[in-house]
């Protein structure tokens, strides 16, 4: 019997790593991580042309590049069934008509580029709020700095040269799989979540000129683009059906590969930023804070809320980088969270903000900053990563309450990454915050596996996404319980942090301080 396989892509914000999968046995048998030749261009393009504050970029031929090299490494000479991409959201990028990205015909031009998701144009998303509209309704009235309409704004008043040349505006997701099938198809995720997309009113009209025009009509999840096109077959040497799945949003895509397939699931995706994803058979109105809803766009014949916070573990990858305890970040992590590990809750009485990226919840604010409040002469650093831990699962533990306050309680809680499995005293003072048990999915390469079982479910190699897990996704679990005596000590620290986050004048300090710090010099 010939053996046939499927593949997952999973496109993070450095790199894009890839999982062959056996489908007679489930067995991961490859896996392959490219990094991106352009990396993140936060200062300059690749030519030295300075970037403004608040840009991060990419170059879309990184995206192919890695495709090729992941793709050829795995899939040659092989059958593939089916192929899936998660991608990191809202990361959208200005195209012509045949796909061609921009940034290839205006190599010096920033906004030809794409836009990471962690570029942010706040000031459109603040006008676009400003203006209101029934598009709002399940995205809480707002929309963030981070998502398509604010950064299409961005470029049409910014750079109406390079707008007038954009023929499409697309999810670079969604361009990849393009690329890979030959054939537009966007995932509804990505429309709906990203750019307000709606099935019974389509895209808001009338925001940004001519945007409606550059879009075009989503797929629901587990739709099949296309088979990967004659070129990509030549490329990579893949043989067989190879149906590519619509893309998904990399923290939506890991559902099924963790089993999170049913109604009452909280999901925590802890990676550079953090998700926090809630399952729902029925629409519920949208918890005041929660980001967004959509049905069909991350799981099928679900409702799915989405909420996240905008640093995570690059906050803390921060603080070790820039305060080493190692010759290098593995033994930096390991020395603090060692020391850590033997402290108390709040010792050092800190108590910190996670806003070290922005806020997403409940103030959808990429201009808030953190903030450390406590310190004193004696205060250890040791006691600072500890707080900054303490104040990432306080974030959560927010995100939690405005389901659970609006009636949306988890059966389920499920924290996965290799963040989530590589640290336990994380996932511990996390559960004991939340005070949930927690179960963490063993399994490696979680988001490229989801990917890949995208890519069964559109291949037809599973009928649904629940065998799919059953087939392909986590084969165990591990269990984190919540420390009675920590969980009671922790609710003084939440306390402070909601009465901090609570605090107008402070935002306003914020804000005032990011003005300051774009200033010119002298």
């Amino acid at each position: 019997m010939t053996k046939s396989y499927i593949v997952g892509l999973d496109y993070g914000s450095e790199s894009a790593r890839g999982v062959l999968i056996d489908t007679a046995t489930g067995a991961q048998v490859g896996s392959h991580v490219h990094a991106y030749r352009s990396g993140i261009m936060t200062r300059s393009l690749g030519d030295g042309t300075p970037l403004p504050a608040n840009f991060a970029l990419q170059d879309a031929d990184d995206y192919v590049e890695a495709a090729v090299e992941i793709l050829s490494r795995l899939g040659r000479g092989r059958l593939v069934e089916g192929i899936g991409i998660g991608f990191t959201a809202s990361s959208p990028l200005p195209a012509l008509s045949d796909g061609t990205p921009l940034s290839r015909l205006y190599p010096h031009e920033p906004d030809a580029y794409v836009k990471l998701w962690k570029h942010n144009a706040q000031c459109y998303a603040d006008a676009i709020n400003a203006r209101g509209g029934p598009f709002l309704d399940n995205f809480g009235g707002r929309v963030s700095g981070e998502w398509l309409l604010a950064k299409a704004a961005q470029i049409a008043a910014e750079a109406p040269q390079i707008w007038a040349a954009t023929e499409r505006f697309i999810e670079g997701g969604d361009w990849l799989v393009w690329q890979l099938t030959g054939k537009e198809a966007r995932g509804l995720g990505f429309a709906a979540y990203k750019a307000q997309y709606s099935v019974a009113r389509g895209y808001p009209v009338g925001l940004v000129d001519g945007l409606e025009s550059r879009l075009s009509a989503p797929l629901p999840v587990g739709s099949a683009a296309g088979p990967l096109s004659q070129e990509w077959r030549s490329r990579t040497g893949i043989q067989g059906n190879a149906i590519v799945a619509v893309a998904v949003i990399d923290s939506h895509v890991v559902l099924p590969a963790i089993g999170a397939t049913a109604s009452g699931c909280f999901v925590g995706a802890l990676g550079t930023s953090a998700a926090y994803l809630y399952l729902g058979a029925e629409p519920a109105p949208l918890p005041r804070g929660i980001e967004g809803m959509a049905f069909d766009g991350s799981m099928r014949n679900l409702w799915c809320y989405e909420a996240g916070q905008a640093s995570f573990g690059d906050t803390l990858g921060w603080f070790v980088r820039t305060f080493p305890r190692g010759a290098n970040m593995a033994e930096s992590f390991e020395a603090y969270n060692g020391e850590a590990a033997d402290l108390g809750p709040a010792a050092g009485r800190l108590v910190a903000l996670d806003w070290w990226g922005g806020n997403r919840v409940p103030f959808a604010d990429g201009n808030l900053a953190g903030l450390l409040v406590g310190m004193t002469r004696e205060t250890t650093a040791a006691e600072i990563y500890l707080a900054l831990i303490e104040s990432l699962c306080f974030g959560a533990r927010s995100v939690l309450d405005l389901f659970m306050d609006n009636g949306l309680t988890p059966d389920r809680v499920l924290m996965t990454s290799g963040l989530a499995r590589a640290n336990p005293l994380l996932i511990q003072i996390m559960a004991d915050t939340l005070r949930q048990p927690i179960e963490i999915p063993q399994i490696e390469n979680a988001t490229a596996v989801g990917a890949a079982i995208h890519g069964a479910v559109a291949g037809g190699v599973v009928a649904d996404y629940t065998e799919g897990a059953s087939r392909f996704g986590a084969r165990a679990m591990t269990h984190t319980l919540p420390r009675p005596a920590h969980a009671d000590a922790y609710r003084s620290g939440y306390e402070i942090y909601r009465d901090l986050c609570g605090q107008s004048a402070l935002r306003v300090s914020m804000h005032a301080l990011r003005r300051l710090r774009a200033a010119p010099q002298g």
